[in-house]
């Protein structure tokens, strides 16, 4: 399985990845990130995978979310998150963009932006798991942007994921040649 992610390195992914170590101490394996295509099988190899993603973020450029309120996605599967405010559409645009070719996958549920602070084992868990974030995230006052600037390709083998190459977004820029 292969899926492309943005990683959260500023306080905000701070928060998430403390929270989720308090929470559920079983599930650490995974950075703060903001997934923005889901898990999925390939359809090709991994460089022609590789190239889609390289075209399409070549041809993106960087922007900002803003993160929301804590939510869960209860019923439908015991998970808590972070919603994206500001800028979701350019998260969707992205997502978009990139689940085409050999990334093109049909998608069990509709792409929503989030960054996931706990995959619960069960639905109470999860219950308790969004009142303690709801009050940690009520009282975090750093920053809530978060700049995207670039996917990275990521490879599921057994429960861990395996960063392949980061790919940024926006043609890089030519350096001038000073005199």
């Amino acid at each position: 399985m292969y899926a492309a992610v943005a990683y959260v390195r500023n306080p905000v992914g701070i928060f998430v990845e403390e929270l989720r170590r308090e929470l559920h101490p079983a599930h650490t394996h995974a950075d703060a990130h903001i997934t923005i295509l889901p898990p999925r099988p390939l359809q090709g190899t991994e460089e022609h995978a590789m190239e889609v993603l390289q075209a399409v973020c070549a041809a993106a450029q960087p922007f900002e979310i803003t993160i929301g309120d804590v939510e869960t996605f209860i019923p439908a599967t015991p998970t808590v998150f972070l919603r994206v405010a500001y800028g979701a559409y350019r998260m969707r645009e992205l997502h978009d963009q990139i689940n085409r070719d050999g990334l093109e996958f049909c998608e069990p549920w509709p792409y929503m932006p989030h960054l996931t602070i706990v995959k619960a084992d069960t639905v109470d868990e999860a219950r308790r798991a969004v009142e303690i974030a709801r009050k940690r995230w009520d009282a975090f006052k750093q920053g809530r942007k978060i700049r995207i600037d670039a996917v990275t390709f990521v490879k599921g083998i057994g429960e861990r994921w395996v960063d392949l190459a980061p790919v940024p977004l926006g043609k890089p820029e030519a350096k001038l040649v000073g005199k």
